[in-house]
């Protein structure tokens, strides 16, 4: 199971990527990047990211029907597989004229309060293979 770093290299190898970081959206500190990003500089691009995760996580037009934060993925209360909590979100897609911005919230043993942000360049970058390769990254991470 990979950590961080190796978790971020490998986003680093998406098509199209110019940076990534594991950021925790309650503080919006980066936890750890690489690349570049939006600006130049990496500790304001994970705050303002973690802004928009946090309003993102914390209303419930967003959230599934009856979610509960303590509630697993096959709707059990408490943690899920193997003491992990799901966030109430999967991921979110931003894009603008040059880039995209795909945030995916991990799932962790404690509160879900981080996520992984991919920054990929419009012309190369692939969603779709993005958002499939960050989830399988985010199920294998380890945090601790």
């Amino acid at each position: 199971m990979p950590g961080i770093d190796e978790c971020l290299l490998e986003a680093m190898r998406l098509p199209g990527a110019r940076g990534a970081a594991l950021v925790d959206w309650t503080s919006g500190l980066a936890l750890g990047s690489v690349g570049e990003f939006p600006g130049g500089d990496h500790e304001a691009a994970a705050a303002e990211a973690a802004e928009v995760a946090r309003l993102t996580a914390e209303q419930r037009a967003f959230t599934p029907d009856g979610y509960d934060r303590h509630e697993s993925a096959d709707g059990t209360a408490g943690a899920g597989a193997a003491g992990l909590v799901d966030p109430p979100v999967e991921d979110l897609i931003i894009s603008n004229r040059d880039s995209y911005h795909v945030l995916r919230f991990v799932p962790t043993s404690f509160d879900s309060s981080v996520f992984l942000h991919v920054w990929l360049a419009r012309p190369d970058g692939n969603l779709a293979l993005a958002r499939i390769r960050l989830g399988e990254m985010a199920g294998r991470l380890v945090l601790g």
